[in-house]
């Protein structure tokens, strides 16, 4: 199986584990939703500073995980994906900031590796609770629940529509590299210039196949907005799940975790 291939079953992957039968998949999509999106606001209010503060919302994607019926070794592994990007954002904080803040023995650690480091697990932790609520909602019904609790139509349907287009792209790739391999006789790689052909002429493919994809959709009514048939209702046990998840993360939000195991923020 090809890197593509595999890409290909992880996407497609989340999506079957979203029809599962956890706990955590029998509440509304608005509850899961607004309780992620307090969570990710709440992390991100953290400072660089306070690693022990970031570290107690570790918990919070192993118990979601745990409620959902997913391993938090597959959560972790996906969010590992993202892992280049976060450290992207943070890469200049050791060369920036050059004051030790902490000491390992004789090592000084310097405040931009503090702040490294916050950043990664920041990036980590929020991405883990949005691959959970994913694996135990589906894309579409988190699109539905956005679209409920107030967030505009445009916004949800083009979210839908480059969800949908990441297929479309990996598949014309997959069927590029087929090719290509049919009439290689077992040559391997890539060379630079056959790099520039293959991105150059997926983004044609895949372009013509979008314009396809979007007339069929006019051609049977498509409006700008996506409908479903499908209903979900409130029950009260949505409501509670959202009482206790907020009051728990805004609590350890206000718990000075650094002051009680004695370490400086």
């Amino acid at each position: 199986m090809t890197a593509l291939e595999k890409a290909l079953t992880e996407f497609r992957s989340v999506e079957h584990t979203a029809q599962g039968k956890s706990v955590l998949h029998s509440l509304d999509p608005r509850a899961k939703t607004i309780v992620t999106v307090v969570y990710i606001a709440t992390v991100l209010s953290i400072s660089l500073d306070s690693l022990p503060a970031l570290l107690l919302f570790w918990i919070f994607p192993i118990i979601a995980s745990a409620m959902g019926g997913i391993g938090y070794g597959e959560v972790m592994r996906k969010s590992l994906y993202t892992l280049p990007l976060i450290a992207f954002i943070g890469i200049f904080n050791p060369m920036l900031h050059r004051e030790p803040v902490l000491y390992a023995g004789t090592i000084a650690i310097s405040r931009g590796w503090v702040e490294f480091i916050a950043i990664l697990l920041r990036g980590l932790f929020t991405v883990q609770m949005v691959i959970v609520l994913i694996m135990t909602t589906g894309f579409y019904k988190v699109c539905r629940g956005l679209n409920r609790i107030g967030v505009p139509a445009v916004f949800t349907t083009q979210m839908l529509l480059v969800y949908r287009y990441i297929y479309v792209l990996v598949d014309e790739a997959i069927d590029m590299d087929r090719a290509r391999k049919s009439r290689s006789y077992g040559k391997k790689g890539y060379r630079l210039r056959m790099w520039g052909i293959f991105v150059g002429q997926l983004l044609i493919r895949t372009v013509n196949r979008a314009q396809r994809i979007h007339m069929a959709m006019l051609s049977r009514g498509f409006t700008g907005e996506i409908h479903s048939v499908a209903r979900t209702e409130w029950h009260s046990s949505d409501t509670w799940f959202l009482i206790a998840a907020c009051g728990c993360i805004i609590a350890c939000r206000l718990v000075d975790i650094g002051a009680i195991i004695n370490i400086p923020a």
